[in-house]
């Protein structure tokens, strides 16, 4: 049986979470810092740690079957990869940022204005699109320090909380794209069957991440109106209870609803809702 190989971050903000994606999928492998290869000891697959920007371009020549990085990495390398799912986890925003003491308005104040950014690929064409030429200043590093030291007018960075822009006397002007995590593979790598299984065990992960499991008490007769607000994977299993008249219902809620949702449930007539984390959910 061959073996495949992906590509992870070595070290940064995607690190952690690639490591505790991959672990949760049941495998077995040592994370060790120093190492540039990594063996799965129960599935076939062996761990690349390297440079983010490094990865699209080993899973493009087909080094590495498969990848975890930053949209904005693969758009920035412009490699041909295939998408094959994205993982919930190392968002952020690409947003072109000014001085606090500038009150531009509108992006064509941009114009003949210097940008500073470690992204100018992604920036240059950005820029095309809304008809600006700027003076793209490509940069490696601090980005959030040149317009202090007069190297550029604006720049062009990623942000996550915003705490980096403030802390250097900047604010938000302009989106300019959106990332997150994503697993990517060479072109048509989504047709093999290992990867299909590995895939398989990701996407299990990130749906029992976006759920809770849900057990709780409610008499038959609030059974119509309680089943009613739980969709469940297919529908909720019923189980009656030693008394009279009353039922479990078992059934799984999506995160992003939830506290709404146990309110309408205890006003529909549950009782003694227990709430339990999910480890996987498989289709």
């Amino acid at each position: 049986m061959k073996t495949l190989k992906i590509a992870i971050q070595k070290s940064g903000r995607l690190n952690e979470k690639s490591v505790e994606l991959l672990k949760n999928c049941g495998l077995n492998f040592e994370n060790y810092k120093s190492s540039l290869i990594s063996p799965v000891s129960n599935f076939p697959l062996e761990i690349l740690f390297l440079r983010d920007d490094d990865i699209p371009e080993y899973v493009q020549d087909g080094i590495a079957d498969l990848g975890i990085v930053g949209e904005n990495v693969i758009q920035e390398t412009e490699v041909e990869v295939s998408y094959l799912q994205r993982l919930g986890f190392g968002r952020c925003s690409l947003k072109i940022a000014v001085p606090n003491t500038e009150n531009y308005k509108d992006l064509s104040e941009l114009h003949g204005k210097s940008i500073a950014t470690t992204y100018p690929v992604i920036l240059g064409k950005f820029l095309k699109s809304k008809g600006i030429q700027s003076e793209i200043r490509t940069i490696s590093g601090s980005v959030e320090i040149s317009p202090g030291l007069g190297l550029s007018d604006a720049i062009c960075d990623l942000v996550s909380t915003g705490g980096t822009l403030k802390s250097n006397g900047l604010k938000p002007f302009a989106d300019v794209m959106s990332s997150e995590a994503v697993l990517i593979g060479s072109k048509g790598s989504e047709n093999d069957d290992l990867i299909k299984e590995l895939i398989q065990r990701i996407q299990s992960v990130l749906r029992a991440k976006e759920t809770k499991y849900v057990v709780l008490n409610a008499p038959k007769a609030a059974l119509e109106a309680i089943t009613a607000l739980l969709p469940g994977v297919k529908s909720p299993s019923v189980v009656p209870l030693a008394e009279e008249g009353w039922v479990a219902v078992h059934t799984v809620i999506p995160e992003r609803d939830f506290w709404d949702r146990i309110s309408q449930l205890k006003q529909a007539g549950a009782q003694g809702i227990v709430v339990m984390p999910i480890e996987k959910i498989i289709l």
